[in-house]
């Protein structure tokens, strides 16, 4: 792809047409998929670079574009890491984000349900050697996109917690607020590597304020009842209450479902078990859409990419 952000349209396309499209064009200043457009053929380029570049000002106050390759049937995995101020590092396994829609993931899991554990650990490890190197403090969330030749390509890196951070916690059975707040008051980590034990496996399904069913369309409104699922190992993360007003104006995300089990099998069964427990009346949320997926043969077998929804359909209205 490009060295830093691209000079006008012309530059980026004669870059495009060097490394061969399909190519991508994202925000320098952006995020949660805005101010990306993916270009498939050079007569494209042109209203797609000022596109994106209108969308990233209007989003960021920034236009700045760069350009990679797009690879086309990946896989979005992530390495959770901590490191403390001694000069000491651990990694805490691999999440698996490539349920996706618009570059905004929908669900995600640990571990991977098709990588091994020699892989995870060669990767973690390449990423703690990265970051001791550079002198890093806190945790942080390395990001990559995955061929299905198992090739990883460098993201993003995100210094903070994520959203997702729940499955990692309850595979390593730890918990990753305390630490961030121990590691910024510079205590030093209090396990090894040799010490972390990943164990079961987590999902964890994001619940928008959006309604499947009119290609999830935004579903502002009051929340008028409202019933969390219960039982061992499942978890909500909200600020929901009955009588909340559900803005226009931000981030569609209302809710998080995490569930653990000592198995995938089990896990999906009980995010089914939860997600059919929950219950949000006056708006429509998403809560069909993850039901749904929990039991498509593709995402059962672990058979899924970033392009699962453009391409299998997201979701069939019943």
């Amino acid at each position: 792809g490009s060295t830093g952000v691209l000079l006008n349209a012309k530059e980026g396309k004669t870059l495009a047409n060097e490394i061969h499209y399909p190519v991508l064009l994202k925000a320098r200043a952006g995020g949660g998929g805005r101010g990306m457009r993916i270009v498939r053929q050079e007569s494209q380029f042109e209203d797609l670079f000022q596109e994106a570049t209108l969308e990233s000002t209007s989003a960021f106050g920034d236009g700045a574009l760069y350009l990679e390759k797009l690879l086309v049937h990946a896989r979005h995995i992530e390495v959770q890491v901590a490191m403390d101020a001694y000069g000491n590092g651990i990694h805490l396994g691999i999440r698996d984000c490539s349920i996706q829609r618009k570059h905004q993931k929908l669900i995600e899991e640990s571990p991977s349900p098709i990588l091994q554990d020699d892989f995870i650990n060669r990767l973690g490890n390449q990423v703690i050697h990265a970051l001791k190197k550079i002198g890093y403090l806190n945790l942080g969330t390395v990001e990559f996109l995955m061929t299905p030749e198992q090739q990883c390509y460098f993201i993003e890196m995100n210094t903070r917690l994520q959203v997702e951070h729940p499955v990692t916690e309850n595979i390593c059975n730890l918990d990753l607020v305390q630490l961030q707040i121990e590691l910024a008051a510079n205590h030093p980590l209090p396990w090894t590597q040799e010490q972390i034990r990943r164990q079961g496996h987590s999902i964890e399904c994001r619940i928008n304020a959006e309604d499947p069913a009119l290609n999830f369309k935004p579903s502002p409104g009051r929340v008028t009842r409202l019933k969390f699922p219960e039982g061992e190992h499942i978890r909500v993360d909200t600020f929901l209450e009955e009588g909340i007003d559900i803005p226009p104006h931000y981030d569609s995300l209302i809710a998080k479902v995490i569930v653990f089990g000592n198995t995938r099998a089990e896990a999906i069964q009980k995010m089914i078990f939860a997600l059919d427990q929950f219950k949000i009346e006056g708006i429509s949320t998403t809560i069909p859409f993850h039901r749904q997926m929990m039991e498509r043969p593709e995402y059962v077998q672990g058979q899924y990419d970033t392009n699962f929804l453009e391409e299998r359909g997201a979701f069939t209205p019943q």
